[in-house]
């Protein structure tokens, strides 16, 4: 679905060889003018817009979502003045092909139009325009990027995981509990599942903690590739099998840095941030629609996760998309996701989970506007 308007809203502070080859397409129109990003790299000197007040663009191109936000200055934190989000199913197939799909690249194409018609509507200091999973997969990517430059005039980054789990990071920093002095972060994609662990240290403002990145892991399974392959309507069986690999994947973080000892002294917080947490924690508050003010920042214990997950596995693919939280277009994802969250919680019994409803987005605007 596309995100409407979002103004108001305040923040704080590999491919196979075999794959198929990637069809010639003719432009649909004169190339424009590129529509060039002021920072891509996260190390290059930067304008600090903040002083000015003028508005910096984000956009987070994943395996399952096209997402763009237009935000300002406002204090330690930001502000959106707009927002777009429409679920285009990029990486659908990439699994079992190797290559974007052309209806893929087609429904894609036709949300970056917006975009880009979004960023040109108005000046701004700067943007970052980035992708991730479906595009670091596929083999056909480059072509496909060129057709965004040649169609849309937007110049779109592939990020490297470490990066993705930065900006994660970074956007999701104020919600972290600064009393916990650890914090596993993790966001569940539509071609991977970033885990992230970080320890909040004192920076140069010793009233607040900044966290630092002690190590991180992308699993390479998500919501989109799980349901390619197991599907969306899932037996009991199929679903304990989907936990069972997911957990199998994560044993080798936990065993590298022992998560576990932190959890038995009180000294770990979990934050998820992805749409499989904020759809739990909608249908927890029985929301009659999504609302993000009051989903971002809010908590679920693991039982309510446990709850939610159980009501939404006991319904067929019409009543999970009757539901107002999940909808029609989510509806074959969700028990992939949930799965996922499933395997994290069995892997880290932390007991409860902070909800983040914001990520690369946020993490970017960060950097831009007080990078």
């Amino acid at each position: 679905m596309d995100e409407p308007l979002d103004s108001g809203i305040a923040v704080g502070g590999g491919a196979t060889a075999s794959a198929p080859a990637f069809a010639r397409f003719p432009a649909r129109r004169p190339e424009p003018a590129p529509i060039v990003p002021r920072a891509l790299n996260p190390q290059a000197p930067r304008t600090f817009p903040g002083r000015y007040g003028a508005p910096v663009a984000a956009l987070d191109l994943g395996t399952n979502n096209c997402r763009l936000l237009v935000a300002r200055p406002a204090g330690a934190g930001i502000r959106v003045i707009d927002a777009f989000s429409r679920i285009v199913r990029l990486g659908e197939g990439v699994a079992a092909t190797g290559a974007l799909s052309e209806e893929a690249i087609h429904r894609t194409l036709e949300a970056l139009k917006i975009c880009a018609d979004k960023i040109a509507a108005r000046p701004l200091a700067g943007g970052r325009y980035v992708a991730t999973e479906a595009c670091r997969r596929a083999a056909n990517c480059q072509e496909f990027l060129a057709r965004v430059r040649t169609e849309t005039g937007l110049e779109i980054e592939i990020i490297s995981t470490a990066e993705e789990a930065r900006l994660v990071v970074s956007g999701c920093a104020p919600l972290l509990n600064p009393r916990v002095p650890y914090a596993l972060v993790f966001d569940i994609g539509g071609g991977s599942t970033e885990i992230v662990l970080v320890r909040l240290e004192r920076g140069k403002d010793r009233r607040r903690r900044q966290p630092r990145i002690i190590g991180s892991m992308s699993l390479p399974m998500g919501v989109v590739t799980l349901t390619d392959r197991f599907g969306g309507d899932v037996s009991p069986a199929t679903y304990r099998t989907m936990v069972e690999e997911a957990a199998q994947a994560l044993k080798p973080f936990e065993r590298d840095y022992r998560l576990r000892r932190h959890i038995r002294t009180g000294r770990l917080q979990m934050l998820g941030s992805s749409g499989t947490v904020t759809t739990l924690a909608g249908i927890h508050l029985a929301l009659p629609r999504y609302i993000r003010a009051l989903v971002d920042g809010s908590s679920l214990t693991f039982d309510q996760i446990a709850a939610v997950s159980a009501h939404l596995a006991g319904l067929d693919l019409a009543g999970r998309a009757a539901s107002p939280c999940v909808g029609r277009e989510r509806a074959d994802l969700v028990l992939s996701g949930c799965a996922i969250l499933d395997a994290i919680c069995e892997t880290w019994p932390v007991g409860r989970l902070r909800v983040a409803d914001r990520g690369v987005r946020e993490g970017i605007l960060f950097d831009l506007i007080h990078g």
